[in-house]
């Protein structure tokens, strides 16, 4: 199983991406204020399958990868690194991040919120590449079994995500008011997540552990 440091470490930046305004976000805030809190605790249970479906199969894929081709841990440590500092680089360039602006949007049955709250997850590059990239490098096949390490790393990914969409669902009318009025506030953020992600881009790179 993973480190205590391994999982602080991974809840953290898990944290650090769930701060940052997506799809999902948009979504989840804009049905909210369009048909209310119920409609978005509906799209945000969609959303959350989504991304439990696609971290069940990156998992599956991670560890057939680690185990049939030689130096795949390597590969997949320097693709995260890559990636991270891909992230890095678009929190920090200049209009890094647009303004938060949720839109209206009509009112839909809930097997429709819950359909399309799954679709956008699912759908979302982000999700897919967040998994396949950024996860392998907190992998340590000597600690365990792959498949359960990564599965282990994802729930905790999800359940912090859900906690703080809930939140985002709860206050949605707030929320939209407070980010789309202060440019300040947004800035700071990506300038925070930016470094944060670009010291962990560096890290991984420079890791020399292999199984």
């Amino acid at each position: 199983m993973p480190t205590l440091e391994t999982l602080l470490v991974f809840a953290a930046l898990s944290l650090g991406l769930a701060l940052t305004p997506g799809p999902n976000m948009l979504y989840l805030v804009s049905r909210s204020l369009a048909q209310g809190t119920g409609a978005g605790m509906v799209s945000l249970i969609g959303c959350q399958v989504g991304s439990l479906a696609i971290m069940l199969c990156a998992a599956a894929g991670i560890t057939a990868a680690l185990l049939a081709v030689p130096y795949a841990w390597d590969v997949l440590r320097l693709g995260g690194a890559a990636y991270l500092g891909f992230l890095a680089w678009q929190c920090l360039r200049p209009g890094g991040q647009p303004i938060f602006a949720p839109r209206p949007m009509p009112r839909e049955p809930a097997a429709r919120l819950f359909a399309v709250g799954f679709a956008t997850a699912a759908l979302n590059p982000k999700v897919a590449l967040f998994y396949m990239a950024v996860l392998p490098p907190f992998l340590d096949p000597a600690r365990g079994n792959a498949f359960a390490q990564a599965a282990l790393l994802g729930a905790v990914q999800i359940a912090i995500c859900t906690a703080f969409d809930a939140l985002l669902v709860w206050g949605a009318a707030g929320t939209a008011r407070f980010l789309g009025t202060r440019p300040g506030w947004m800035a700071v953020q990506r300038w925070v997540l930016g470094a944060a992600l670009g010291l962990l881009a560096v890290k991984l790179a420079t890791e020399s552990h292999s199984p």
